[in-house]
């Protein structure tokens, strides 16, 4: 999944950056609202984590700007202040959960793993499938024909990529732009060396050699059953 954290506090931003990306998470990591509202409406998202007190546009104005923009993606807000005063604003923007600072990083986590499942439950689930490979969105699992998959969370991202596009053609600059945070964009090669590996993964477990073919000049894309 990907996630967009707008958090002007250096130390908790790194915190949660490093405790998501660890969750297996792609985070892309901005410092004010103005910078928040730029990637929200440039770059899609599964989730956002925003904090209330922003340089150049707050959190709740920059949630309600989003929410009449029509992007729908689970906001979970963060604030200093535990006020029902400010509960009620965030909510009322449009915000789908509330934390007050300081807060228990594992309950932040669980928080943030049940708005996942809520947003995937209402659109196409947290279980993907083609032919015999499964993942759960919701557990972090993959197999294919019941033989459990050992992916690295950046595997792991581009099998979802590709169990959730199907026949889609995805072109490098997709799995770079769903993959890859923007502050750690790869090269071709490293691209190409995590598709490696998870096709070796891949054909461990049983899977044909071109369960995941390359359109030649185009991209790559799951090969048809």
């Amino acid at each position: 999944m990907r996630i967009l954290l707008v958090e002007d506090d250096l130390q908790l931003g790194e915190g949660l950056t490093e405790a998501l990306t660890d969750e297996g998470h792609v985070v892309d990591w901005v410092t004010d609202g103005e910078m928040g509202w730029i990637q929200a409406t440039d770059l899609t998202y599964d989730l956002m984590v925003l904090d209330v007190m922003l340089p150049k546009i707050n959190g709740i104005h920059l949630c309600r700007r989003l929410r009449e923009a029509g992007r729908r993606l689970p906001i979970l807000m963060l604030t200093a202040r535990d006020t029902n005063t400010d509960k009620v604003a965030g909510l009322d923007a449009g915000a789908d959960d509330y934390v007050v600072k300081p807060f228990d990083l594992l309950e932040l986590l669980a928080r943030l793993r049940a708005l996942l499942r809520r947003s995937t439950l209402g659109e196409a689930g947290t279980m993907l499938a083609w032919e015999q490979a499964q993942l759960d969105a919701a557990t972090h699992e993959a197999f294919y024909n019941g033989v459990s998959l050992q992916l690295t969370p950046k595997e792991f991202s581009l099998l979802e990529l590709f169990l959730r596009s199907g026949r889609r053609v995805l072109s490098r600059s997709v799995l770079i732009d769903q993959c890859w945070s923007v502050h750690t964009l790869p090269d071709e090669e490293t691209v190409k060396s995590h598709l490696k590996s998870l096709r070796q993964k891949l054909k461990k477990a049983g899977a044909p050699a071109d369960f995941i073919e390359t359109v030649h000049g185009v991209g790559y894309r799951l090969k048809q059953p």
